[in-house]
């Protein structure tokens, strides 16, 4: 992914709500699975980590792109936004 890409898609999720949240559980195998399925109608998701879960971000956003088969766009803060393209519910077209 190029910068320019990434620049872009982190102008889309600007306006976008976390769909999930990572608690004190962390990441589970449920939150993972709920965030794959969830890539089946949208190619663009935020996940908030919230304050009572101990583990860095960072982390947990390549954990959760490396299981999902997703690209880590950004994490700023306790947000992580992942991007997977789909194939069906194509909606995003990605600057060259």
């Amino acid at each position: 992914m190029t910068s320019k890409q990434r620049a872009y898609l982190k102008s889309l999720a600007a306006d976008l709500e976390p769909v999930f949240q990572i608690g004190k559980g962390s990441l589970t195998p449920e939150v993972t699975e709920a965030v794959a399925e969830a890539f089946n109608r949208k190619e663009l998701i935020k996940v908030a980590v919230l304050k009572n879960c101990f583990d860095d971000p960072n982390e947990l956003g390549s954990m959760l792109a490396e299981r999902t088969q997703s690209q880590l766009v950004q994490v700023i803060g306790r947000k992580i936004v992942l991007y997977k393209e789909s194939r069906e519910h194509k909606k995003i077209e990605l600057p060259r």
